[in-house]
């Protein structure tokens, strides 16, 4: 399965440093995604592991993932790197994205994420549909926990 892009945004009433706050806290945000599991901070701002778990068709996928936190810069951005390998059924795993915070209207923050994940192996057979369904849940799963957190406009 090649590369596939994605992009999201989201206007909140939290100023950006609430935001920054709360989408730095990584225990919750592993709360905020059904997948993530077992994350652990190596290094802060710079370095994390965690379990993506999770049923892909007739796979169960379990991924140790290597985080790397990168292009960090206090209040407005921060560029998150994910690969992992789930050696049981052949596949990798790999995430890119950055996240984008802008001052927005009334004080609020407009969030941006733009990225890219690429799943590869056994469970890549299964097509590039399902694989984009569950990645959309997951966003969908994301954004939602952000604007209840943080107000969504």
């Amino acid at each position: 399965m090649p590369s596939t892009s994605f992009t999201r945004e989201l206007t909140v009433q939290a100023d950006r440093v609430k935001c920054w706050a709360v989408l730095t806290d990584v225990p919750q945000l592993v709360e905020w995604v059904s997948v993530v599991n077992e994350a652990k901070e190596i290094s802060p701002l710079e370095s994390y592991s965690a379990v993506l778990m999770d049923r892909l068709g007739p796979f169960k996928l379990k991924a140790d993932l290597a985080i790397a936190v990168s292009e960090v810069v206090e209040g407005e951005q921060i560029r998150v790197k994910a690969n992992g390998e789930d050696r049981q059924v052949s596949s990798r795993i790999g995430i890119d994205a950055i996240l984008v915070l802008t001052d927005g209207a009334d004080g609020g923050t407009q969030i941006k994420v733009d990225g890219s994940y690429e799943v590869i192996g056994k469970v890549a057979t299964l097509g590039a549909g399902m694989i984009r369904t569950k990645a959309t849940k997951i966003l969908d799963e994301f954004f939602a926990h952000t604007g209840n957190a943080l107000g969504a406009v």
